[in-house]
């Protein structure tokens, strides 16, 4: 089993728009320059305050996908498609060859994951996608997953996401996907797994075994993400296609 600790993480904006940058090669015992973990290329754990906009710009080869924990996010993009995304309304957006979005933030501040997947081939088509969910699910919740899969929202590479709120004291199986290896990330809250304690914007790995359950400590909110990590993926992504920054 392997952890990444909260202190690894790359801030590359701080002030009303903050970013805690997760690198997930970070959780592997490897030297390299590659941010991903498999397709997994990126995790920007932002908070965004009061009155802010970040004004239209452009992705591409992004598959994007936004899950607010808190707050009210108000999107608009080139496709003309605005909508407002919260708790329990997501949205992935395929960049593809090109897509460009803005965000607002008007009366309340915003504390989101903004996820980025490489896609398993460049310049496909753009496209948008939303999904309402619950927001109190304490098992797993199916959230995104591959073309023929049965998610609500699909990503262009081999990998799923869910979630779950599991409250204190629930204790969860950790779901598994034949040949795929899990990144689980603790949004809000800790968990116990196995003899370790792991902590908001930590995550655990195992590539050798499966993980074992989670328990949790305290009402909790925590990410899983389960890929291929051999899948064939472009690295000519806007973000998903950075090298490591520190």
């Amino acid at each position: 089993m392997q952890i990444l600790r909260a202190g690894n993480h790359y801030q590359p904006f701080r002030g009303p728009f903050t970013i805690t940058r997760i690198q997930p090669s970070d959780i592997l015992d490897v030297e390299t320059n590659d941010t991903a973990f498999g397709p997994l290329s990126t995790i920007d754990h932002a908070i965004m305050k009061k009155g802010l906009t970040i004004k239209m710009h452009e992705h591409v080869n992004d598959e994007i996908f936004s899950y607010v924990w808190e707050g009210t996010s108000y999107h608009k993009d080139s496709a003309g498609f605005e909508a407002p995304i919260a708790p329990g309304k997501l949205m992935m957006m395929n960049a593809g060859k090109s897509f460009w979005h803005e965000e607002k933030v008007k009366e309340e501040y915003v504390e989101m994951l903004q996820i980025f997947f490489r896609p398993h081939t460049a310049d496909l088509p753009s496209n948008i996608q939303f999904h309402d969910k619950p927001t109190d699910n304490r098992d797993w919740y199916e959230m995104v997953g591959p073309e023929g899969s049965d998610a609500p929202l699909v990503v262009r590479q081999s990998g799923y996401v869910l979630d779950a709120h599991p409250k204190a004291g629930d204790v969860l199986q950790v779901p598994q996907y034949e040949g795929m290896k899990p990144f689980l990330y603790v949004l809000d809250g800790s968990i116990q797994i196995g003899d370790n304690t792991v902590h908001k914007q930590e995550a655990v790995t195992d590539l050798e075994d499966d993980l074992p359950p989670i328990t949790a400590i305290e009402d909790t909110t925590v990410v899983l993400f389960v890929v291929d990590m051999n899948a064939a993926a472009s690295n000519s992504g806007t973000i998903s296609g950075m090298s490591k920054r520190r």
